[in-house]
């Protein structure tokens, strides 16, 4: 079984080859003073291993590990298999992925090959069985990292192809189920034989798009679960086997892929400066990509690095310096570099490693900011992380594996997100197909949550089943679940026997519009639900522009003034639900915002717009009134993380996101996690600028 060192650790990858001189000694020397416990090693350098066709040079990493070891640096080892070196690709050309049918990816960049060819593979299981199986033995190796970021290609090379077929023809039986089951009567697609089967480039049809997204996922998790299999025939049994994900990439399914692992691990990137700020200033509509802006989408998707197995995660790279490209380089504030590790260890990350330990002096990163400059010297950002590193040392146990607390559970579906990638339902400002849709949903509710000072956790639409719907109405008593179009029979029934046992369901629109193959479902929406919501709809219309909302007459939710529902608008018939927020207008003024209806022990409260932040931020407010991390309402600039440590006591996390110093007040006895110092109920917690501070309550009570 494999086994973390009992407290976070803290480091970065670390590439001693990448150096123009000889500076192992020196830099792990920096390390340990900076109390650096892990480094990251050896996944980017594949021709480095091999640089000829089976003659392979694996002792350049032994002074890494052997250095590492006698500084009692833990060091996590990765498979090259993501950089593919230029022999294999001059002499196994047809091993290029290819984006569209007989369209290769250029070379020159990485991950551009068809990693399920059988070339590919047979070069890739002898790399990673030369170097796994010289060093799994090394005292300093606590793990492995299999390849590097999967997903980065939807491949359309024949062989995957053809794999697709064979697929559906397993799923399917015959050609006259897939016909029926995708409607390919519509545009004369019906199919005579399997060899009928269009490919995917030329593809307009969702339900063959939901199919493919799904099998080129599928194919990246056999992967990860191919490599990591071979790993394990020589690593040690405490020694875990983990992936480094971007949740962003297109064929990443984060909570399948995470099933062949023992820890989920992911690489949260965010913007600086006042990226970090609050009061927020990040437009509505600025889309999250690979890295992230704005505090609240830094929570979100340390939240989403925990819902891939439901458990504490590996930060396995965030920002060092500047991060980005020679265009674009805004390094953090003075304190910033702590407020960002803190925030992700307070929602459960047992590791924090940076990208990386100095900056390069060539290639496509040159100006991706390490920790130490292209001097090599340290400097402002050494400096930093060094007081972080010292702090993680003070707090020790304490905050490794925090379980983080959560007033508000939100369900998250990637098969809705691929759909709405193709087939948006949303339109941009100039009316063109917004192609981040399915966050456009989602996300309002997560920041309306943050806003309101209410924690979040997500668990994936097949995660749900893990629970039988009575403990998950105990366990997670607010669920709420935005554009859940892509959805079976199972999964709905699920959901109201969730609000049937006493549970909270908050729906939003989209959601149990279509079946698991994305087919509109031919009875009124949300369907299998309608009885259970009190409403029905069967009419729906965009909105150009925002739509002003009030509380209804006798409405529990308290709306401010301004609030307004934003992006789409379900036509809402209220058959057995009370009205709580209402449209100020002359059209849309006939139905309802926001209903509630008791059902069973529980209720359902069905939201039938995109709230605006004001209107999510009453909602959550009204959704969960008592946070359980048991702070009142702090200032603006201010945010209090909780959870729970391994041992029963209380973490609570408090930054101040802001230049302004400021103060809150203990709602408990607290002690501080570094100096111990005591803070009775109601005494000041001062905050300077951009100032977080980490505090200690009693475990509760046994009774």
């Amino acid at each position: 079984m494999a086994v973390l060192p009992a407290r976070v650790l803290f480091g970065a990858a670390y590439y001693h080859e990448y150096q123009p001189t000889d500076r192992i000694k020196t830099d792990l020397d920096l390390m340990v003073e900076a109390r650096f416990t892990v480094i990251r090693v050896g996944e980017s350098v594949w021709s480095t291993w091999e640089p000829e066709n089976g003659r392979f040079d694996l002792d350049w990493l032994q002074p890494v590990l052997d250095g590492a070891h006698e500084r009692g640096l833990a060091v996590v080892l990765g498979t090259p298999t993501y950089a593919v070196p230029p022999w294999l690709a001059r002499q196994y050309p047809e091993i290029a992925g290819e984006r569209a049918t007989g369209r290769r990816i250029g070379w020159g960049a990485r991950q551009e090959v068809d990693f399920t060819h059988p070339a590919f593979r047979f070069h890739a299981e002898r790399v990673i069985r030369r170097i796994v199986g010289r060093y799994a033995g090394h005292p300093a190796v606590i793990g492995f990292q299999v390849d590097n970021e999967p997903g980065l290609e939807l491949l359309h090379n024949h062989g995957v192809f053809q794999r697709f077929v064979d697929h559906l023809r397993a799923t399917y039986g015959d050609v006259e189920t897939l016909n029926r089951e995708w409607g390919l009567v519509y545009w004369s697609h019906r199919l005579s034989t399997w060899a009928d089967l269009w490919t995917p480039d030329g593809n307009a049809q969702p339900q063959y798009d939901v199919a493919w997204r799904a099998f080129q996922a599928r194919q990246v998790n056999e992967f990860i679960a191919w490599q990591a299999e071979i790993v394990r025939e020589y690593a040690r049994p405490e020694q875990f086997v983990t992936t480094c994900i971007s949740y962003t990439r297109q064929a990443v399914e984060d909570d399948q892929m995470t099933d062949s692992l023992d820890i989920a691990a992911g690489n949260p990137y965010y913007d600086m400066q006042d990226g970090l700020a609050l009061p927020d200033p990040t437009p509505d509509d600025h889309e999250q990509k690979w890295k992230t802006t704005g505090v609240w989408a830094l929570y979100e998707t340390a939240d989403q690095m925990f819902s891939s197995l439901q458990a504490p995660f590996l930060v396995t790279e965030t920002n060092a310096g500047g991060i980005g490209f020679a265009w674009d380089n805004r390094p953090a504030f003075d304190g910033q570099w702590r407020q960002a590790a803190w925030a992700l260890v307070g929602r459960g990350a047992r590791m924090i490693e940076y990208w990386q330990w100095q900056t390069l002096h060539f290639g496509a990163e040159t100006y991706w900011g390490g920790i130490l400059p292209h001097s090599g010297q340290p400097g402002r950002t050494y400096a930093e992380l060094a007081r972080l590193g010292a702090e993680f040392e003070a707090a020790g146990s304490l905050v490794a594996g925090l379980e983080p607390d959560a007033d508000i559970t939100m369900v998250y579906s990637t098969a809705s997100k691929w759909l709405m990638q193709k087939y948006p339902p949303l339109s941009t400002a100039d009316g063109e197909p917004d192609y981040a849709a399915y966050h456009r949903i989602f996300d309002p509710f997560y920041r309306g949550a943050f806003d309101a000072r209410r924690q979040v956790r997500i668990v994936h639409a097949r995660q749900l089943h893990d629970l039988p719907p009575e403990e998950a109405s105990r366990q997670r008593p607010v669920l709420v679940v935005p554009a859940l179009y892509v959805v079976d029979d199972a999964t709905i029934d699920w959901l109201a026997a969730y609000a049937q046992a006493g549970g909270h369901l908050v729906l939003g629109v989209r959601t149990a519009y279509a079946d698991h193959e994305a087919r509109a479902r031919r009875e009124p929406a949300p369907a299998r639900l309608v009885d259970a919501a009190g409403v029905s709809y069967d009419e729906f219309s965009n909105l150009r522009q925002d739509v002003p909302v009030r509380a209804a007459d006798g409405g529990a939710l308290d709306v401010p003034a301004g609030a307004t529902a934003t992006r789409w608008i379900d036509g809402l018939t209220a058959t057995d639900a009370q009205t709580l927020v209402e449209y100020d207008h002359p059209h849309f003024g006939r139905w309802p915002a926001v209903t509630t209806r008791r059902h069973g022990a529980g209720r359902v409260t069905y939201v039938g717009t995109v709230p605006d932040r004001q209107l999510a931020r009453a909602l959550a407010a009204w959704l969960a009134p008592l946070p359980r991390s048991g702070w009142p309402t702090p200032p603006e600039s201010v945010t209090v993380t909780t959870g729970t440590s391994p041992d029963g006591r209380r973490v609570h996390v408090v930054h101040n996101w802001s230049w302004e110093p400021t103060s809150v007040s203990a709602p408990v006895d607290l002690s501080d996690a570094f100096d111990g110092a005591v803070f009775r109920t109601g005494q000041a917690l001062r905050l300077g600028a951009w100032d977080v501070r980490v505090l200690v309550g009693a475990a509760p009570t046994q009774e």
